[in-house]
C-alpha cells in the first residue's frame, strides 16, 4: 500500500502514431483518461522517468496535474512495445478519494507446498477498496498445502479495507499432483556390450571378423 503522488502532465492536441513516436523520443509517454460518464475523455503526456520512479515505489494512486486541473486516477492498463522494454501508452481510470473502487490486486504465493506444485488460475483478483488503501498484493502461504488442494477466493485473507469483487467460489489456486515421468527402455536398442568369457568376447559377439 502506498500514498498518492503528483504527476505533472500536458494535454495532447496531436494524436496518432507519428505524434506518439515523437513524444517517446522526447522521453514522454502518451496517456489517456477515458470518460466515466460525467467527465470527458482526456489525452495527455507525462514524463517517462518520473512515472517509472513512482512504479518502483509501488504507487497506485495518482493525482495527475494536467496544466492546473488535477485528476485522481489509477493505472488501468500499460501498453508495451513488442520487446517489452518501453511503455508505449498508459490508460488511467478516474477515482474519487473516499469512495471505494474495483481494482485488480496480484496474488503472491509464499513458500512451497508439502507436495505437488502450485498453479495460479487467477494471478490477480478483483477487490473493492478505497484508492488510498490499495495493497501491493494478497499473500497466500502454501507451506501446509498438499497435492490436490484447491483454494477459492472466499478463503483468501484480504488486507485491511479490501472486499472481494468476485464470487467467493471462484477458484484461484490449485496444488497439482507432480507427475514423475519414467523413460521406457527402447525395445529396438541392442545391448552392445558382449558377454565376457575368460576375459575374451564370446565367439560371434563383438569379436573381429577375420
Amino acid at each position: 500500500m502506498s500514498e498518492s503522488t503528483v504527476l505533472k502532465a500536458n494535454l495532447r492536441t496531436k494524436l496518432g502514431s507519428r505524434s506518439s513516436r515523437k513524444l517517446r523520443r522526447e522521453g514522454l509517454i502518451p496517456a489517456s483518461i477515458p470518460t466515466d460518464g460525467s467527465h470527458d475523455h482526456v489525452n495527455l503526456s507525462l514524463d517517462e522517468r518520473e512515472f517509472l520512479a513512482t512504479r518502483r515505489h509501488h504507487v497506485h494512486l495518482y493525482d495527475i496535474d494536467i496544466e492546473g486541473n488535477v485528476e485522481s486516477a489509477l493505472v488501468r492498463e500499460l501498453q508495451w512495445d513488442s520487446m517489452g522494454d518501453q511503455i508505449t501508452h498508459i490508460e488511467f481510470k478516474r477515482v474519487q478519494r473516499g469512495v471505494k473502487t474495483e481494482t485488480p490486486v496480484p496474488i503472491e504465493v509464499v513458500g512451497q507446498p508439502k507436495s505437488g506444485s502450485v498453479t495460479l488460475i487467477h494471478p490477480e483478483i478483483m477487490v473493492l477498496v478505497l484508492p488510498s488503501l490499495i495493497p501491493d498484493g494478497i499473500e497466500v502461504r502454501v507451506g501446509e498445502f498438499e497435492a490436490g488442494t484447491h483454494m477459492m477466493a472466499g478463503e483468501l485473507i484480504l488486507p485491511e479495507g479490501c472486499e472481494l469483487a468476485v464470487p467467493e467460489d471462484l477458484e484461484v489456486l490449485v496444488v497439482a499432483t507432480e507427475r514423475i515421468v519414467v523413460e521406457e527402455p527402447d525395445e529396438d536398442a541392442e545391448d552392445v556390450e558382449p558377454e565376457i568369457i575368460d576375459g575374451k568376447p564370446e565367439e560371434g559377439e563383438g569379436a573381429d571378423e577375420a
